[in-house]
């Protein structure tokens, strides 16, 4: 039970907490961005509004307000708030807070939100000891996560709650998180002024996270200009590049961010695109990503997507793959550029892809086609009697009139090149008519 001391060892706590906590909004109406979650309409502002809450998971981008929203539920709703983080936190812990709200529930009529932040961070069975208290009602379960919760949550228990997305701030939610700090007497408190350059250099370093840019602004803050008579102390792009030297973009090499970055990676190749190809390269590489991972999905994009087109992809791909094995960063990463630059300006085929899945697609379903007997191993007794093999060799062209096909299938039903580069050398040739067998 809260009484005079802990509210006293609260308040001290609170101003040395970090900017970002001071700043968490205390209503709905102050939280920045997320119109389409806690704007006019929503569902979630009616079921806050109303104290109809029914247990939700919140899932999106760090910095993105999910814990804030969290606190603004508990301000706002009549329902005890307890908070269990997924990190340090055992299934006793998940009980005993269950206990706890059924009691509450039972002798005084009062309602739990249980908050769990990180909540793709506990297992199955910590996530199983929820079940029932989430569908019995004992308590209002507020998850937190940065993953997939469909991924990373239990089907059950994301059947039993809303899943509501939260999206990465815009550069006008961050200018406004920023302004609102330097103003707030919860914040900065009108001490400090950004420059121009300085914010517009926040807004860019925080990449959509809201506690980065406000995380920054505090460092920032602490080498700013010194003022001069009644003038607010300036935090200067100089100083916003000392507070943070180095930029780290999101990137979980086993998480949804990693796929994402990947798949654009791929589809900037496949589309001819090496600017595009280089950035998510480079997210990659800083994100600390395997450069042997890296260079086989350059080998597999040779063949899938460049083929015959350009034959000579497969080869660079195959140096890039064998630089990321016997060099390693940081010389490697030139060899890898070199190789994905090398692809997306390569003129693309996937006749290759096509036709192997066409091939195999007739293997498994099609009828068991005979091979025509004179292409049959003669190594046999009785093979005298399987006819001429025409040895292509043999003729002047290198190449004779011949079905090589079991009966049933003809030419160009698996393979088709296409019109590009080395391949289209091909196409054209084999669209003129062939020399006939003698």
């Amino acid at each position: 039970m809260d009484n005079l001391f802990t509210e006293i060892d609260n308040a001290a706590k609170y101003t040395v907490a970090p900017l970002a906590v001071r700043m968490r909004p205390r209503a709905l109406d102050e939280i920045v961005g997320q119109e389409s979650v806690v704007g006019k309409g929503s569902w979630l502002k009616n079921a806050i509004e109303n104290d109809q809450l029914s247990s939700v998971i919140l899932f999106g981008p760090a910095g993105t307000g999910k814990t804030s929203l969290a606190h603004v539920i508990a301000a706002s709703t009549k329902a005890v708030f307890v908070e269990v983080s997924a990190v340090g936190g055992t299934v006793a812990d998940l009980r005993r807070e269950i206990d706890a709200a059924e009691k509450r529930l039972t002798l005084s009529g009062l309602h739990t939100t249980l908050f769990i932040d990180e909540i793709h961070r506990f297992n199955r069975s910590q996530q199983d000891a929820l079940l029932h208290a989430v569908e019995d009602g004992i308590v209002v379960m507020v998850g937190a996560t940065t993953e997939n919760p469909f991924f990373e949550v239990n089907s059950a228990l994301i059947s039993r709650s809303r899943i509501v997305e939260l999206k990465s701030l815009s550069d006008d939610d961050i200018a406004l998180l920023l302004n609102n700090a330097l103003e707030d007497e919860r914040g900065l408190a009108g001490k400090y002024r950004l420059d121009d350059e300085a914010a517009q250099a926040l807004v860019v370093l925080a990449g959509g996270d809201g506690r980065v840019a406000l995380t920054t602004l505090e460092l920032a803050a602490e080498l700013a200009t010194p003022a001069t008579g009644k003038k607010k102390m300036c935090i200067t792009a100089d100083a916003i590049r000392k507070a943070t030297p180095h930029r780290s973009l999101p990137y979980d090499k086993n998480k949804d961010v990693h796929y994402d970055v990947i798949s654009a990676f791929i589809k900037s190749m496949r589309g001819s695109d090496p600017d595009a190809a280089l950035y998510y390269l480079a997210r990659m590489i800083e994100g600390g990503e395997d450069p042997k991972f890296i260079a086989r999905r350059i080998f597999i994009l040779a063949a899938e997507d460049i083929g015959n087109a350009d034959p000579q992809a497969l080869l660079i791909a195959q140096a890039a793959f064998k630089s990321a094995e016997v060099i390693g960063y940081p010389e490697c990463r030139i060899i890898l550029a070199q190789a994905v630059t090398y692809m997306a300006l390569a003129p693309k085929s996937n006749a290759a892809l096509n036709g192997i899945n066409a091939a195999q697609a007739e293997v498994r379903k099609g009828p068991a086609r005979k091979i025509p007997d004179y292409l049959r191993d003669r190594h046999r007794p009785g093979s005298e009697e399987y006819g001429s093999y025409l040895y292509p060799h043999s003729y002047p062209s290198g190449w004779v009139d011949q079905r090589y096909l079991p009966e049933g299938l003809e030419k160009g039903c698996f393979y088709q090149a296409g019109e590009r580069g080395w391949e289209a050398y091909r196409h054209e040739a084999t669209a003129k008519d062939r020399p006939q067998a003698d």
